[in-house]
Order: structure tokens, then C-alpha cells, then sequence
């Protein structure tokens, strides 16, 4: 069979599911392709053939993160940015214009690939695609119908998208199932939307089977955009200069790998696969932005975390942790320094917790089961 593959590149989580899934699926011979912008499509690149790159569409951030005014604004408008990245002043387009030509990109090879069944994780594009030229559809998400953080403003957008998500012929959530969904304020109530006959929490993509270590450190994760790192970032340094505990910082940019000291404390550009794992099963809790991916790491190793979001997803994210006493949220340097007083005084009552949703999310093969779900309606 012939499947395509479609993905957002919103921050990596979704390509780091689609990735584990297109490889599970490859053991059956079937035909792939796949679509996505930006660091995804070059990760997407290094792994498969029949890759093609279509218009990212992303957020309008700076280094204090998403702005949530802004990147209503910059729905319809372009506004200027500065990339630090590039040092210099850019325009960011409007998300119309980029939605226009992610949908013309995505469409310009329809014809050649005729795929059977196409797969969208996070890609409302896509599902619009599927819905015009009457390809069945599955759709991998953690988030459908968000209130927790977002505008009211975006729900008139939300309902007029739902209506190519209850088109599709499964939708599948890389979660655990209530009461323990970590994405549970992305999702909303998915019966009032009609989609419950649909919907299947399959569990996390990534190995959840539990992994013990020491308490050596604290590790500090830092991925996304730069936006994301840069505010983390900007609220930790003040507080390595006075810490008693040694931290280890991964800032998540690819390339030729620099590590410096300061103090006790690690800062690497990078970590690899294996060294992230071993600063993860070693430390003693992690502070992260509240990823969906990431969060499910620290379920694997039992680590309590605080969470310093940058963007609404991953402030809901975060608040159900907390809910769950798994974490804590912040959102300034001020909460922080009281937040990792709190931990450290409290930490065996966040382990226990921790315990708990450590035990139901290793309980799931969320790989698996979307495997078994894909190959049942291809066959």
C-alpha cells in the first residue's frame, strides 16, 4: 500500500513520532512518503526517501517566547521579527499566506503519489487535503479543541477546522486514557465534538517501560524554538551562579557540539541520544518548557520536573502535571527559585505521584497499537 505522511513542524514532538511509526510500518513493505517544513523535513530527510518540503507554518515568537497578541495579529499579517539566529531583521508571513501554499505544496504531487491512506500528525493541512480528494485519513494528535491559554478569539478557527478532523477514519491520541491524559486541556471534551466512536488513546509512541537511576543532578532540557530556549535560558543562568546542586543543561541546537562550565554546572549545545539518556535516568528532577514528548520522559524515569512554558500547548501540558502533583508551573525566574525550594523539600511526595502515572503510561505500547490501527485499515 501506498501511505503518506504528513506532519507539523510546530517543535519536533511530531516529527519524533511519525519517524518510529513510518520505520514500524516500513517492516510491512508498504510504499511511503512524506511531507513536513523546516527541521523537520531536513530530520524526515535523513531517514527516509520520498521526502518532499512544503511552507512551514509556525508561531510568532521572539526571544521571550510565543507571542500570543502578535501571532493573532500575524494570522492575517505579515510583522517584522528579529532572528536571532541570523542577527538581523526579518518578515515573518502571515499564517494565511503560509497555510495557502503548505496546502498548494502539499497538493502539487497528490496525482503522482495516490496514496491509500494518508497520516497527518498535527497537520489540519493535510486532513483538509484527504477530505478534497476523498483519501482515507488517520490523524495523530495531542491537540483538537486547546482552551487552556489560547484566546477565545481562536475558537471560531477551531470549530471550522474540527470539521476535517470528525472526516477522519481514526483518530489517534499518543497519551494515556482519562484520568491520566497528559494532554487533556488540548484535547477538550472530545463527546461534545462528536468524536469519541473515533478517538483511541493508544498511549505514548516513545518506550514508556520503566528505567530507574540516582539523584545526581538536576537536568535541564532545552528544545524548541528559540524563542523557547532562550526565556528558559534567561530565568536558569542567574540561579546556576548560587546553586548547591550541579545542573546539566542541554541547549537543543544542532551542530558542532560546545560544552562549557560554569561553576558545578554543565552547558552543552547538545546532547546525543545516549547522553541525554543517562543525564535523564541520573538526575534528580528535571525543569523543562512542558513538551509532550519530554513529559512522557520523565514519566519513564520517574522524574518530578518543573515547567516553564513558553506557548499555550505546553502550559496545559503542564497544568495537568501539576494537577497530578507531578510538577510545578512557572512562568517567571521569582516563581522558579520558590518552585525548586518546594521540590526540594516535598520531593518524596512528587516520586510517589510520579510512581503512579509511571506505572499506568509504562502499561501501554502506544507504538504498537497505532501500528495495529493503520494496518487494519489498509489491509
Amino acid at each position: 500500500m501506498r501511505l503518506l505522511f504528513s506532519c507539523s513542524e510546530l517543535g519536533l514532538g511530531h516529527v519524533s513520532r511519525i519517524v518510529p511509526l513510518a520505520k514500524r510500518l516500513e517492516q510491512h513493505k508498504h510504499v511511503m512518503f512524506f511531507f513536513s517544513g523546516g527541521k523537520a523535513y531536513e530530520i524526515l530527510k535523513r531517514e527516509f526517501k520520498n521526502v518532499y518540503r512544503c511552507t512551514p507554518i509556525s508561531w510568532y515568537e521572539n526571544a521571550h517566547g510565543i507571542i500570543t497578541s502578535a501571532s493573532l495579529l500575524n494570522l492575517f499579517f505579515p510583522l517584522p521579527l528579529f532572528n536571532p539566529e541570523s542577527n538581523s531583521f526579518e518578515f515573518k508571513k502571515s499564517n494565511t499566506w503560509e497555510t495557502i501554499h503548505r496546502y498548494y505544496d502539499l497538493r502539487e504531487n497528490i496525482h503522482s503519489i495516490a496514496p491509500d491512506l494518508l497520516i497527518a500528525d498535527g497537520d489540519i493541512n493535510a486532513l483538509r487535503l484527504a477530505s478534497r480528494w476523498k483519501i482515507p485519513s488517520v490523524y495523530i494528535a495531542n491537540m483538537i479543541r486547546p482552551s487552556y491559554g489560547f484566546s477565545a478569539l481562536l475558537s471560531p478557527g477551531e470549530r471550522f477546522i474540527e470539521r476535517y478532523v470528525k472526516q477522519c477514519s481514526k483518530i489517534i491520541i499518543p497519551d494515556n486514557p482519562p484520568p491520566y491524559t497528559i494532554s487533556e486541556y488540548n484535547l477538550g471534551n472530545l463527546d461534545d465534538m462528536g468524536l469519541e466512536n473515533k478517538v483511541e488513546y493508544v498511549g505514548s509512541f516513545i518506550d514508556t517501560t520503566p528505567v530507574s537511576g540516582k539523584q545526581e543532578h538536576v537536568f535541564v532540557p532545552i528544545s524548541g524554538p528559540i524563542g523557547t530556549r532562550a526565556k528558559i535560558l534567561r530565568m536558569l543562568l542567574p540561579i546556576l551562579e548560587k546553586a548547591n546542586t550541579k545542573y546539566i543543561i542541554s541547549l537543543g541546537a544542532p551542530g558542532k557540539k560546545v560544552s562549557k562550565k560554569i561553576g558545578n554546572n554543565e552547558v552543552h549545545t547538545w546532547l546525543s541520544t545516549e547522553e541525554r539518556k543517562k543525564a535523564l535516568v541520573n538526575a534528580k528532577y528535571v525543569i523543562f518548557s512542558g513538551g509532550h514528548a519530554t513529559c512522557f520522559e520523565t514519566i519513564k524515569y520517574g522524574k518530578p520536573s518543573i515547567c516553564i512554558p513558553t506557548q499555550p500547548e505546553q502550559l496545559a501540558n503542564a497544568a495537568k502535571l501539576e494537577k497530578l502533583h507531578c510538577s510545578i508551573v512557572v512562568k517567571n525566574r521569582k516563581q522558579l527559585e520558590k518552585a525548586l525550594l518546594k521540590l526540594e523539600r516535598e520531593i518524596d511526595i512528587y516520586y510517589r505521584h510520579m510512581q503512579v502515572l509511571r506505572k499506568v503510561s509504562s502499561s501501554l505500547k502506544g507504538l504498537d497499537r497505532a501500528t495495529e490501527i493503520i494496518q487494519s485499515l489498509i489491509v
